[in-house]
């Protein structure tokens, strides 16, 4: 087994620029990978929706040709992370309470590959990367994914950032800065 330092624990091995959709397979398989475990919320679908949107499936399709694919969600919604894993098609393990190396262990037996041939692909340090690196996976962080549709704080964002400057009223003039 690797083992790295604490504060390596933290560090991915791999940062992507972008969200799932821009990790390029050929990066994993240049560096040996055979299987990948994904982790669910944020990283293949925005923990408010309740199945995969389609550029994710069919990102996934040569995805699952070419390694051996799981999800690993700590998600509590057992029924949720089964619908997602049906629809694209991938084994899963839902509660898995990671950084808890207990899931992770089982998928890798499960794949009967040595953790240096297994990806994690996550949204999280303090669980998907420390849990991979305390394992000795190949860390893969990613942005999250988000629905903004569904993100009540970015559609209050959208709203305001779309009010043209004159309709905005200030209700107490004494705080206006424009006010002379």
């Amino acid at each position: 087994m690797i083992f790295k330092s604490w504060i390596k624990l933290l560090q991915p091995d791999i940062v992507v620029a972008g969200t799932v959709l821009n990790l390029m397979p050929e990066m994993l398989i240049e560096r040996g990978i055979q299987g990948i475990i994904f982790d669910v919320d944020n990283t293949l679908v925005p923990i408010q929706e309740e199945m995969a949107a389609p550029e994710i499936e069919v990102w996934l399709q040569p995805v699952r040709e070419q390694f051996q694919v799981w999800l690993v969600s700590n998600n509590l919604d057992m029924g949720r992370i089964r619908k997602i894993a049906e629809q694209i098609e991938i084994r899963y393990i839902s509660r898995a309470a990671k950084p808890s190396r207990r899931a992770l262990r089982q998928v890798i037996e499960h794949m009967s590959l040595p953790p240096e041939r297994v990806a994690i692909v996550g949204d999280r340090l303090l669980t998907d990367v420390l849990a991979g690196n305390r394992l000795g996976l190949l860390t893969v962080l990613v942005k999250p994914l988000v629905s903004i549709q569904r993100d009540p704080v970015a559609e209050g964002l959208e709203l305001v950032a779309a009010l043209p400057i004159e309709s905005v009223e200030v209700e107490h003039p004494e705080m206006d800065p424009n006010a002379h």
